[in-house]
């Protein structure tokens, strides 16, 4: 078994991101995909940024992406660490909300959202670092108050 110290975290999370989006699959639809045509979908280059209007309500599927995220760093937080932690978004109709994700009493990433209705990264790569530096930071936080973290 390969040590998880080993994995890079940003490789890492997108394991863990790919593996989370297949463990949502009950119908076998994405069965035999390969995992670039899962990612695909969190990938918004500048020309189909630039064909969503600003003003706009997002979609389930976008707000599904977001949350298969955070989710996602949540978990490889928790294989890093081994304390869990639980992602909570409050989102409104049009877009705007925060996403928190706590270890015990501890707030570990705490994001304001906006224009959520378009939620991409430029490519996987960003997307990867995006979700390794969240990774990251979160678990100097654990490390840094690990008697909060653990309550």
């Amino acid at each position: 078994m390969v040590d998880v110290a080993e994995i890079s975290v940003a490789d890492q999370f997108v394991k863990t991101l790919v593996l989370l989006f297949r463990a949502e699959d009950s119908y076998g639809a994405w069965e035999g995909k390969p995992d670039e045509a899962l990612l695909a979908p969190f990938v918004l280059d500048k020309e189909a940024r630039a064909a969503i209007p600003i003003i706009g309500d997002p979609d389930p599927d976008t707000l599904w992406r977001l949350e298969l995220f955070y989710k996602a760093v949540g978990v490889t937080v928790e294989k890093r660490t081994g304390m869990m932690a639980s992602p909570m978004m409050k989102m409104s109709h049009e877009g705007f909300g925060r996403m928190v994700l706590t270890t015990g009493r501890l707030v570990v990433v705490s994001k304001t959202l906006r224009d959520v209705h378009r939620f991409g990264f430029p490519s996987i790569e960003k997307m990867a670092a995006d979700g390794a530096k969240l990774v990251e930071d979160a678990v100097a936080l654990i490390k840094k108050y690990p008697e909060v973290a653990d309550l």
